[in-house]
């Protein structure tokens, strides 16, 4: 019955078992399924209808688990990516100006520069040229901005009247909802339990529902047509493409899908001592995040949790299968998923930046020629409010320090052109 899965995936060369597959698959999408609502509400952010982007987090979801399956036949789960939404939504949109209709454009010509780096050498040309130092500073500051959001939406930090920031009250419902969320959430993940992610949300919505946070009899009103689930999709606006604004949107976040998974692939396929997946799976994460920008979301990427199926024994596509027709299931519980506050969400982000802060060890802070501009990364990027421009200051900064201490041949010719074109986007700026 299964021998047309095993000439296809492989099962005996990769000394697996559909049941070990599948049960990969189920105990990876429990991993993540988290992401169905964070990211939803993250994407809300940006003006989007709450179900339209939920539902667009899915269909991404399932397409992008599908085609790594088939496509990269590798174990890996490809879903909207946290950090990125985050620059879709506060960067892009909130602080470059950008409708969220032009942001997915951005999404969709990206996308399209990350397939032609996959499909060609340029991914190596580029891996190549930007220092270790820069790339790990990109992931530590989504980390930072990613904290500073969860902090915030819970209502932990808040605008301060003397000050940048300031602590919440404790005696607000909300603030003392997520404390108590956090406290749970941060207990289960040291502990390791098994799909902490997804009891932290259950957990976080039961006490919001304790302190009267959530309102049950909107799910009576939650039926949606067809019209407004897919409001989203296929809404991507190129009227501002000619904007220096939209290409500098491109550029950013080009940077980041490339650099990040090609990090995140090439760990996942040596954790399964399977390195001659790469080009595939590169190939198929490229491809999904392109096609993001149609279905109406911020790109997928390869997600970190896809070690849970693959310490479970997954090995193959079928894995990432399985995860993509359990998300497709998902879809019928739109409603509940709806009721999910902000409370429950907060924990979820707070623990993943903290997770993607964790980098900071990777850099060499003994040389400051290294250290100093990718410390700026990590700084600004929270401290701006964007992604973008935390990037480019980094990376100006970069061959500025090593011409002056008189290291500039250690910068590649890649990176002194795209330092530039981060240097004449603050300038065209300035002249207005």
């Amino acid at each position: 019955m299964f021998n047309w899965m095993d000439r296809f995936f492989g099962l005996q060369e990769n000394d697996t078992t559909v049941k070990r597959e599948m049960t990969a698959g189920l105990i990876g999408f429990f991993t993540v399924v988290y992401i169905i609502a964070v990211n939803a509400l993250i994407l809300s952010e940006a003006g989007m209808p709450l179900e339209a982007a939920i539902v667009a987090t899915i269909v991404a979801a399932v397409f992008g688990c599908l085609l790594m399956g088939f496509w990269g036949n590798a174990p890996i789960l490809l879903v909207p990516g946290m950090g990125i939404n985050a620059l879709f939504s506060y960067t892009m949109v909130q602080s470059m100006g950008l409708s969220w209709q032009e942001a997915l454009a951005v999404v969709f010509v990206s996308g399209v520069i990350f397939v032609a780096v996959a499909f060609t050498r340029f991914a190596k040309m580029l891996s190549a040229a930007v220092p270790h130092s820069l790339k790990e500073a990109i992931t530590v500051g989504l980390g930072l901005f990613l904290m500073l959001i969860g902090l915030e939406k819970g209502g932990i930090v808040e605008r301060g009247t003397s000050s940048i920031l300031a602590l919440g009250s404790l005696a607000d419902a909300h603030v003392l909802a997520t404390v108590l969320t956090v406290i749970i959430a941060v207990v289960l993940f040291i502990r390791n339990v098994p799909g902490n992610f997804l009891i932290t949300i259950v957990v976080g919505t039961i006490i919001a529902a304790f302190f009267g946070l959530i309102d049950f009899g909107s799910m009576n009103e939650s039926s949606i047509n067809a019209t407004e689930a897919f409001a989203v999709f296929g809404a991507l606006s190129f009227g501002n493409i000619l904007s220096t604004t939209f290409w500098v949107a491109v550029f950013s976040l080009t940077m980041v899908l490339v650099f990040e998974n090609i990090g995140l692939v090439h760990g996942q396929v040596a954790f399964i001592e399977r390195p001659e997946k790469f080009s595939r799976a590169f190939q198929a994460t490229s491809v999904s995040a392109m096609a993001s920008g149609i279905f109406g979301t911020s790109p997928t990427v390869a997600t970190v949790e896809s070690a849970a199926g693959m310490t479970a024994g997954g090995r193959t596509g079928l894995t990432s299968i399985t995860a993509g027709l359990l998300f497709l299931i998902a879809s019928f519980f739109i409603p509940v998923i709806k009721l999910i506050p902000d409370s429950a969400i907060a924990p979820i982000l707070i623990i993943i930046g903290f997770l993607m802060l964790q980098n900071i060890k990777n850099l060499d802070m003994k040389d400051m020629s290294e250290s100093f501009p990718a410390l700026l990364i990590v700084a600004l990027i929270p401290f701006t409010y964007s992604i973008a421009d935390g990037i480019a200051i980094g990376f100006i900064m970069y061959p500025i320090l090593k011409i002056a201490v008189g290291r500039g041949r250690e910068v590649s010719p890649t990176l002194y052109v795209i330092a530039s074109l981060f240097l004449a986007n603050f300038i065209f700026h300035y002249l207005g």
